[in-house]
């Protein structure tokens, strides 16, 4: 069963996550919570597997709750396309996948069940299209940190793809996959999958 916590200062939105996510036989939402400091609270109290945090909230703001949560909670964000520039925050404190408010319920669903399961890349139509707003060249990284074949899993894990797919894109072992990943973030100093398609973006090897 996969424990949720809701906080957003929306009540309407709580509401609908709550239904949505409360009709799935592997899904139990512990608690939903209108600010940052509710949800912080909330967390050490109910150590939920997967955050569903807004960035616009009173006291703490979303940002600041996830680094606070981050890495024992998986976090989800809700966002906007117009709040670009949060979610790269977002993502530097370690957020796992991001959801905008207009989502379905076959997306919420989703995303918290690949958060929990630890998979980032919720839906690359989602986090694609904000990734690639961190694309710029004037901060492009320097690909000689990671090996070739470390760069070939680097750009598929950008495109979305998860590691059995890239296992058999690639024609490796899944171990194998998992090793190179956590090399990548070793050597990356990322958190999480979510960080690492952020780096492939930014050194442009998504279009390579």
């Amino acid at each position: 069963m996969i424990s949720v916590l809701i906080a957003d200062d929306q009540e309407m939105v709580r509401v609908g996550f709550r239904m949505i996510l409360e009709k799935q036989p592997d899904i139990t939402v512990v608690a939903d919570v209108a600010d940052g400091i509710s949800a912080v609270t909330a967390a050490r109290e109910h150590k939920p597997d997967v955050a569903l945090l807004d960035i616009r909230m009173p006291g703490l703001d979303g940002l600041e709750v996830t680094k606070k949560l981050s890495p024992t909670t998986k976090v989800v964000v809700v966002t906007t396309f117009d709040l670009d520039e949060y979610v790269h925050t977002a993502l530097e404190n370690g957020a796992s996948g991001f959801l905008t408010k207009d989502a379905g319920p076959a997306l919420l669903v989703e995303a918290v069940r690949a958060a929990a399961q630890g998979n980032a890349l919720i839906s690359p139509q989602v986090t694609v299209r904000m990734l690639e707003h961190f694309a710029r060249p004037a901060q492009r990284p320097d690909l000689g940190l990671l090996t070739a074949r470390e760069q070939d899993v680097v750009r598929e894990v950008a495109r979305g793809l998860s590691n059995q797919e890239i296992a058999s894109e690639l024609f490796l072992s899944l171990s194998t996959v998992k090793t190179h990943l956590a090399s990548v973030q070793t050597k990356l100093n990322v958190k999480n999958r979510v960080g690492i398609a952020s780096w492939a973006w930014r050194a442009g090897l998504v279009n390579s």
